[in-house]
């Protein structure tokens, strides 16, 4: 079935595999976006046990859709995993740091010998929180600004220095904090997360006290996600992006490039419109009623609108990971993939993601089957 396919219609069908992964990601990220609240909504010890548990519940999943997210894209994109891996080598050693605390906390908080305390694993939590929404996020923002790096594939005959990618910047990574539309859209993340969060907890923890704090804090975190996201959208759809020749493979700037793939992919506009809809929907709805199920709907509203920016940030002949050293060592779909059979054979384990989602679905109603209660937390065997 799949090796009937195009060497670009494999690496289109993979691109989308990628951005579903990153869309769902930055969904499950209302796990960190909860981490940051724990005292701003438990004001108890028995308070903030019941939050640490309800994102207890679901931290694996976060951490194994990263790693998935990112072998995902080693094996269908290799020559950006090298470049951005290799060259931006301080912002993934962050990102790493962050979510190794965070295993650590959940593992240890509450252990009887824990001699740091809760406090300081609950200090873990948080820095994970806000450390890896922030920067995985303004690290996506390069896939519409650009970073500076050379590559050079013809370095493979060079047997005294075969490195095909350079890292041109002294900060390797770090300068992306410098652009402030990559930083809008680490800002846009971590507010995103926390109104995740806030849903999340209101769907799951049952306690008048924590719903009406969440409550509160919902109109607080929505406001400066929408400006910044906003002020990201626009700056993105007003700027001029990285386009090439689907004939002679140049890398060149056209103007209002990425306002252009929306209006040129109309499936993919509505996407994105229906997803930005859905948000809202999820934290109105919540905010104006004492509905618990805003989650849902700005949690599918999250991942619709995600996978829509990383299909306008990669199809329709555009640079996904674009150089600002060197125009030519931009990374497309096309010059960056894994070859015609390794993209086959990665198809065929593809067709397991159904049932691997499905599996997920399960085991998320099993594990929140009723809301948490503090009666719960004192009789429950196994408490973060």
């Amino acid at each position: 079935m799949f090796e009937t396919l195009s060497l670009l219609a494999l690496q289109q069908y993979w691109w989308a595999i990628v951005s579903l992964l990153g869309a769902l990601l930055v969904f499950l990220m209302f796990v960190q976006g909860g981490q940051t609240l724990i005292y701003t909504l438990g004001k108890t010890d028995t308070e903030r046990t019941m939050l640490v548990n309800t994102l207890g519940r679901k931290w694996e999943f976060t951490f194994t859709t990263l790693v998935t997210f990112g072998g995902a894209f080693f094996a269908s994109f290799p020559l950006f995993y090298s470049t951005s891996f290799g060259g931006a080598y301080w912002v993934w050693i962050a990102i790493l740091f962050a979510f190794i605390i965070q295993a650590v906390a959940y593992e240890y908080r509450s252990k009887p010998a824990n001699f740091l305390g809760k406090r300081t694993y609950e200090i873990f939590l948080f820095v994970n929180g806000a450390l890896g929404t922030l920067l995985i996020g303004t690290a996506v923002g390069t896939f519409f600004t650009g970073s500076q790096f050379s590559v050079n594939k013809m370095n493979l005959t060079n047997i005294s220095d075969s490195t095909i990618s350079r890292w041109e910047a002294p900060f390797h990574g770090l300068e992306a904090v410098l652009n402030m539309q990559n930083v809008a859209l680490g800002l846009t993340v971590f507010f995103l997360a926390r109104v995740l969060g806030i849903l999340y907890f209101m769907n799951t923890i049952n306690d008048d006290a924590i719903f009406a704090r969440a409550k509160k804090q919902l109109i607080y975190n929505a406001a400066p996600f929408l400006v910044f996201f906003l002020f990201f959208l626009g700056s993105v759809l007003m700027s001029s992006g990285f386009a090439y020749d689907a004939a002679t493979m140049q890398v060149s700037m056209e103007k209002f490039k990425y306002l252009h793939n929306l209006l040129a992919m109309p499936l993919v506009l509505i996407v994105f419109l229906l997803g930005v809809v859905l948000v809202l929907w999820g934290i109105i709805s919540s905010a104006i009623t004492v509905s618990t199920k805003g989650i849902w709907f700005s949690g599918l509203g999250t991942v619709l609108t995600v996978f829509a920016l990383f299909l306008v940030a990669g199809y329709n002949h555009t640079a996904y990971y674009p150089s600002t050293y060197d125009l030519q060592s931009s990374l497309t779909i096309e010059n960056s993939s894994s070859s015609h059979y390794t993209l086959t054979a990665m198809s065929y384990v593809s067709l397991l993601v159904p049932f691997v989602l499905a599996y997920i679905f399960y085991a998320w109603k099993s594990i929140n089957n009723k809301p948490i209660d503090a009666q719960e937390m004192q009789e429950e065997g196994h408490v973060y």
